[in-house]
Order: structure tokens, then sequence, then C-alpha cells
């Protein structure tokens, strides 16, 4: 391909996304396909010859969207949003066209810079303090991550290098791995899976702080886990919080744990992967009061803050504690700015040495929306969640499991996990809306998430009253079969 057919076929396939966003709500949310169904179709193995352009653009629809799950439908309403907005897929497309790796300064200057500015433009949306910003002589600054899976691994390692350290200069005769085995982070019960999975790549014991009557966790409950562990003789040394948990939407009590961590040497991570983004909007920003306390912090605005996927944003107070970890100086990878002060090589703060520039998608979307378009978009998610929670709520058989803060509405039917199960798998092999569930203490729960840049009010009335015919469907068939019994 040519650039002059690069310039045709672009052209074509900006088109073809265009028409399939545009009619998204036209195509079925979920997939009829079964576990395999894509090897039949396709040969066993790469052609020897080129093919043309037509055979590989027809196949998009006869072997890749059969299987998709189309996460931006106005009826899907599983996990979390997936962001994304026409700026954003065009800075994507100059992203893989300009196609640099910067890893350095040197490899890209622009690549690395313009990274460094977004961080600080995000940070000061959500009014993050002043030494989590990198201005243009700060100790913090910001990244972008992949994911916050990624950002919880990188905050976690990060933490059990500057524990050791400390703890061996207070103790030079304990070895590295005497410290290690005596290392703990905690996170709460509530918490993503992905932070169980940072201790055990990080190869430390992690225990669960249990949460109160909200799904929170606060001081006192976090005091009592660390007094327990520390007369045990283990070395308490990292706390993850969450804002905005998986399962429900709730969060962890910033100012009551803060306080204790600092005092106890315990680095402090904050996940706000979904909730984070609504932090732009002054009247959601106190559910971050207490990042002041934070060693690090990060939000996803891959999530909610139209930015595609992957664009997972990391701020640390002190960006000595990263690069302290993960810093490595090969000679091939150096360059003669370095020692300067004044660059930053984002291969310390990460743990893959490549990185695409994905900074691009932060300053299109953030100048082609502007702060209000994107306080709009949140705020219009929220309204959507209510009317949702209002429309549950006015149906006696329902009941809603947790406060509805944010995008979030997490509700079952009065009775049964059994009944709530078969309610669930009757949503989705209906396939009209796509749902997730979770589990909340000893309940079944059914999470409604508002997720789509296309939904509107009528998507979230239709999507009620498929909800509350098939319920009633299915108590009248429950009824029938518990008489007979």
């Amino acid at each position: 391909m040519d650039a002059a057919e690069f310039r045709r076929r672009g052209k074509e396939m900006v088109d073809y996304v265009a028409d399939y966003l545009e009619k998204i709500d036209k195509r079925q949310v979920f997939p009829d396909v079964e576990p395999g169904y894509l090897r039949p179709l396709i040969p066993d193995a790469a052609p020897q010859d080129p093919e043309s352009f037509e055979d590989v653009f027809k196949d998009i629809e006869k072997i890749i969207m059969p299987g998709v799950t189309h996460w931006h439908s106005p009826y899907f309403f599983a996990y979390f949003p997936a962001a994304s907005s026409f700026p954003a897929l065009l800075a994507d497309m100059l992203c893989g066209g300009i196609g640099c790796v910067g890893f350095s300064w040197a490899a890209s200057p622009a690549c690395t810079e313009l990274e460094t500015v977004m961080l600080d433009w995000l940070g000061k949306m959500i009014s993050l303090p002043e030494e989590f910003l990198a201005g243009k002589d700060g100790q913090g600054g910001g990244v972008i991550q992949g994911s916050a899976s990624e950002a919880t691994l990188i905050s976690l390692l990060a933490a059990r290098t500057k524990t050791i350290r400390r703890v061996q200069s207070e103790n030079p005769e304990l070895t590295e791995a005497d410290i290690m085995d005596r290392l703990v982070a905690y996170a709460s019960d509530q918490a993503h899976s992905s932070v169980e999975r940072a201790a055990l790549i990080g190869a430390v014991k992690i225990k669960n702080v249990p949460s109160d009557d909200t799904f929170s966790v606060c001081g006192s409950a976090l005091k009592k886990v660390l007094e327990e562990d520390k007369a045990s003789g283990l070395i308490p040394f990292f706390f993850c919080a969450t804002l905005g948990t998986t399962s429900c939407c709730s969060f962890d009590k910033l100012l009551e744990l803060g306080p204790i961590c600092n005092k106890e040497n315990i680095w402090m991570h904050i996940d706000a992967a979904y909730a984070g983004s609504a932090f732009i909007c002054p009247e959601f920003r106190h559910l971050l009061n207490g990042v002041e306390f934070a060693d690090s912090f990060n939000f996803n605005p891959h999530k909610w803050l139209l930015v595609n996927f992957d664009c997972s944003a990391m701020w640390v107070k002190k960006r000595g504690d990263l690069t302290g970890a993960f810093k490595l100086e090969p000679l091939y990878l150096q360059h003669h700015h370095q020692e300067s002060g004044l660059v930053t090589d984002y291969r310390h703060w990460q743990i893959p040495l490549g990185r695409r520039f994905r900074s691009l998608k932060l300053w299109f979307v953030l100048r082609m929306y502007g702060v209000r378009g994107l306080q709009d978009h949140i705020r219009k998610h929220i309204r959507l969640s209510h009317q949702f929670e209002h429309l549950v709520l006015q149906d006696e058989r329902f009941e809603i499991c947790a406060e509805v803060v944010l995008g979030l509405v997490c509700f079952r039917l009065k009775g049964s996990n059994e009944l709530n199960k078969a309610l669930l798998k009757n949503i989705n092999e209906a396939k009209k809306i796509h749902l997730v569930p979770c589990h909340l203490r000893e309940k079944f729960v059914l999470r409604f998430a508002i997720c789509s840049r296309a939904v509107e009010s009528t998507h979230v009335e239709f999507a009620w009253q498929h909800i509350s015919q098939l319920a009633t469907d299915l108590l009248k068939t429950w009824e029938q079969n518990h008489q007979q019994k």
C-alpha cells in the first residue's frame, strides 16, 4: 500500500468507523457466538502472497463484528464506561502515524514533554495539591500508564523498594530477604482484584481491611489491623485506598486513613480508576479530600473522560521514589540531556521500556471539549443513573443495595440470590442490554452502569422496561415452580 492508496483507504476506514458508531444502537449489544467461533472462519496459516484491501475489509463484518461486544452501544450497562470520542480517535491515528517509541526525552522530545504538561493540566482540573504536579521545578509529576492495575503495581513496587532501604538503614544486619518476608500490604475487602495481583507479582503479603456498612474502609479498621501485625513483627508498608470501588462505587475515608499511613511510614496509593473523572466537577471534588496525605494517585481518563483506551493517569508526590526503584542506565539508552535536570525519561516510571504517544489523546480531547464540555458529559451520566435509581425505587419488588453517588446503580429483586442470578441470566440471554453482577456481602447484586457516550434517557427507560418485564415473567415462573414443589 503506497501513500496514494493509504489516503483513499484511510477515508474509507474513517467512514466505516463513523458509520459503526453512529448506528451502533442497531447492533445487538452482546454477540451470538460460542468459544472457538473464529478459527474455522480463517485459514490455518498466513497467506504466502498479498491479499487486497478489499478482501481484508469485507472480512471485518463477516469475521470480526459477529464476535464483538459493543462497549459503546447505548444498551451496554456492564462493568464501567470505556471512553471514546472522535477527537481521541483522530489523535490515536496521528499517534500511529508518528510511530515514535517515547522511552526517553531524546527518543522523542514532544512525546515526553506533552505528557508532562498534559498531566499537569489534568491534575489542575481535579485540584490536585501542587506537590503532585511537575510544574517547572516540582518534585512530583504525572505519567500515563496503560491501566490502573499497572499504576497500583508500580506504586507497590516503589513502596517496597523505599521501605527495604529505610529498614536496612535502621537495621543494617537485616538482609533484603529478611525484610521482604515481613512486608505487608493492605487494601479494602472491596478493592479491585488488581491490588491483590500486584502483591502477588511483588512477592509480598497482602491483607484485606474490613469495610463498614457503607462498604468503605475507615481509620479505626486500618489501625486495628496494623497494630495486630506490628505486634507480630510484620512491617506494614503499603495501603491502597479506593475511591469508587468496582462493586458499588464506595469511597474509603481518606481523611481518616491518610494521617495513619503518614504516621506509620506506609505508602498510601489512591485508586480512583472510574470515579476520578468526576472530580473535575466541583460538586464531586470533596470525594478526593485527603489526597494530600497520599504518595501516589491514579484515575483512568479512558473510562469516563472521552479518551480512548489506554490512558491511565498516575501522579506521585516524589518522582524520585519511582525512578529510584526502577532506574537503570545502559549506554544505548543514555543521552547528553539526561543529567541536566530539565528532562524526564518516562522509562523509569513504568514497567515496559517502550511507550506510545498517548498524551496526544488528552491534548486533543481537553482542547476540543474543554473542561465545561467534559463536566457536562459526567453530569449527564450521573443524572441518568439517578433516573434509573428512581425507576427501581418505584417498583416495590426491587431494592437499591448501595448509595448511588456517581453513574452506577446496584440493585436486585427482593429475594434469594438464586432468583437474582436467574434474572441476570435472562437479561443477558435476551441480549437487548448487557449487565454484570457483583457480590455485596452475602447478596448477589446486579450492576447498572451508565457507560456509552451516546446513551440517552430513552435508552435507560427502555432498559428498565425490559428488566421489569423479564422480572415479571421470572417471578410468575418462579412462583409456579415453587407451588408445584
